[in-house]
């Protein structure tokens, strides 16, 4: 009975977070999918194979690459079309377009790397989870999402670059120039949210906007360990959890994004606010007013562990 439950036990801190955990496809074996496939890329394909099963963790960053990538370009997109295109009416159609992007991507990655696609939530893992998720996965899950970011905001700037430079046009708004958050906000985040407070400093200093990036995050990573509970069953956390964790951003950034438009995700922030200070925003992305753009990156960073804390603490030893 005893090895049972130390069985049972194992079999569960597998599974705890769905990520760090490495699917199938990185055992060495042979692929019934490959095996039957007829396309033309298929040697392709097995070659690339044969070095994901040779190298798991490369295959696991690329999907969090391809899988921030997804998120991010669902996301930021969503943002062009509303604050410089005016295509979208009020928040909440915003903020549902982030969370269908989230849930689609982590359905498309999770099962090879888990879909963390977020900095703060795979350091929250490492420090959580370090069985089911080593720290030396750590960097080069960073090193992905951030990247997978930054290619979503150079795609943004080729899908929506002649729309933001005659939104800067109608709205005199120098590129690079005090001012030019409204049209940089396509990309990086700023405080507060120059849609709604347009050309108006002092409402959110640097210490109020840090404390609603720790806590949104803090309360978002909560829900990622209540929705990857080993104590729900299994189906609902394969099937159903990456859409509740997609909604639970939608619901935070209905809460957060009129102050510091909700970022989150070191990542979603950093990735595309690159992008915005070489097109010619510079020092308006970065170091952003007030030097602020770190607190986008530190804030989420601290916030995900707290609040993955607070759930192992007072909830998962419930069960």
């Amino acid at each position: 009975m005893a090895d049972e439950e130390k069985g049972e036990k194992k079999k569960i801190e597998r599974s705890l977070s769905r990520g760090g955990s490495v699917s199938a496809l990185a055992e060495a074996q042979t692929s019934t999918i490959i095996l039957e496939d007829e396309s033309p890329l298929a040697p392709l394909k097995k070659k690339i194979r044969h070095v994901y099963t040779r190298y798991p963790l490369v295959m696991e960053c690329m999907a969090e690459f391809l899988g921030t990538f997804v998120f991010i370009i669902f996301g930021i997109c969503s943002v062009s079309t509303t604050a410089i295109m005016g295509a979208q009416q009020g928040l909440w159609q915003l903020v549902v377009v982030w969370g269908f992007g989230l849930s689609l991507a982590i359905y498309a990655a999770g099962p090879i790397s888990g879909g963390h696609l977020n900095p703060a939530v795979s350091f929250a893992f490492a420090l959580l989870r370090p069985k089911s998720f080593p720290l030396y996965k750590l960097g080069p899950y960073i090193l992905a999402q951030v990247l997978g970011a930054f290619m979503a905001g150079v795609f943004n700037l080729l899908i929506y670059g002649n729309a933001i430079v005659y939104f800067e046009k109608q709205n005199n708004i120098i590129r690079g120039a005090v001012g030019s958050e409204r049209s940089a906000m396509a990309f990086g985040e700023y405080f507060p949210n120059p849609a709604m407070y347009p050309g108006i400093d002092g409402v959110y200093g640097v210490a109020g906007a840090f404390f609603v990036e720790m806590f949104s995050t803090a309360l978002f990573m909560f829900l990622i360990m209540s929705l990857t509970s080993p104590a729900l069953p299994k189906e609902f956390r394969d099937q159903a959890a990456p859409f509740f964790i997609g909604f639970s951003v939608a619901s935070i950034m209905s809460l957060t994004a009129p102050i510091t438009q909700g970022c989150l995700n070191p990542a979603r922030d950093f990735g595309p606010r690159l992008v915005a200070a070489m097109a010619g925003w510079g020092t308006v992305a970065i170091p952003g007013p007030d030097n602020g753009f770190w607190i986008y990156i530190v804030g989420p960073m601290i916030g995900a562990p707290i609040g993955g804390a607070i759930r192992d603490l007072f909830m998962e030893t419930a069960y």
